[in-house]
């Protein structure tokens, strides 16, 4: 009798347990209530952009090799209002338009990003989208992974999240007027004009390789541009080489983005000193070198 009561309570702590972890996490995933505040972020004739800074969470860690604990992954919640245009637009990339036909209906949405500052992605974990009224039009879980560069419609979030973790002014790098920085130009017999610049954002130092994106445009004689590459590579500053990790190629013939591969499919290639492209491994390891912080502000290793 005495081992079946304790099997009761034990079964009764268990269950209370599961229960205060659930209303825990559930009130956590919860949209922040109408009184918590909202901090602006960027507006345009489309879009403004919001962020719940109360709402900031770290869900795991990982410890260095010195005991520091490194947040990896971030949960927060954003908020989005569309103006006309930007509901129109929201609802042609989502391809909703037959669950809302009528763009005047979206006023704003509230989303649940979960984010991973070594590898710069994130996934929107929920979406609710509503009308002036504050009702759910439609709902949307479990978005797709996504990296963080120049091009992405979430930068602003991003950036604002993670500084309110880490604190390194990714916000103030986003905005900085030098966060780009040139790496080589070149100019061919036929008047061509390459320029290679790449985002500091995007810097990040694991090992002896540095990850970055770099934009390359080229110009002809007539100073029209013929063609832009929008690359993710990895450079390997102690051996001098580098590879392409995923690239968009755009050109004058074809005027849409289109995903392409080097012709090295991806392996590492060895930059000689006779080529544009030392020019810019000078300029990234002279960075590097003076930016330690920067580079490695998010490393676990």
């Amino acid at each position: 009798m005495f081992k079946f009561k304790n099997k009761i309570i034990f079964a009764i702590i268990f269950g209370a347990i599961l229960f205060f972890n659930f209303s825990v996490n559930a009130a956590q995933n919860s949209p922040p209530s109408k009184d918590s505040e909202w901090y602006w972020l960027t507006s345009n004739n489309k879009y403004s952009k919001y962020f719940a800074p109360d709402s900031v969470r770290v869900l795991k860690q990982a410890k260095t090799n010195n005991g520091k604990d490194i947040p990896t992954e971030i949960e927060a919640w954003t908020k989005t209002t569309y103006t006309y245009d930007g509901a129109k637009e929201t609802i042609k990339n989502y391809e909703i338009t037959n669950i809302l036909p009528d763009p005047k209906v979206l006023s704003y949405s509230l989303a649940l990003f979960k984010i991973n500052p070594q590898t710069r992605t994130i996934q929107y974990a929920r979406e609710d989208f509503y009308n002036a009224q504050n009702k759910i039009l439609w709902s949307k879980t479990e978005g797709r992974v996504k990296e963080i560069n120049s091009q992405a419609f979430d930068e602003d979030f991003y950036a604002a999240i993670v500084d309110e973790v880490f604190k390194q002014g990714e916000m103030d790098r986003k905005n900085a007027k030098d966060r780009w920085i040139d790496l080589w130009t070149f100019t061919d017999a036929k008047g061509n004009t390459t320029t290679v610049t790449a985002d500091t954002t995007t810097f990040q130092l694991k090992g002896t390789n540095l990850i970055l994106w770099q934009w390359q445009e080229t110009k002809g004689a007539d100073k029209k541009v013929t063609e832009i590459k929008f690359m993710k590579k990895a450079l390997n500053l102690t051996q001098g080489t580098e590879r392409m990790i995923s690239g968009e190629l755009w050109t004058l013939s074809n005027k849409r983005w289109n995903s392409f591969e080097d012709d090295y499919g991806g392996a590492y290639r060895m930059i000689k000193n006779d080529e544009p492209d030392y020019k810019g491994l000078v300029r990234l390891r002279a960075f590097v070198k003076s930016n330690i912080s920067w580079v490695k502000r998010y490393a676990i290793s």
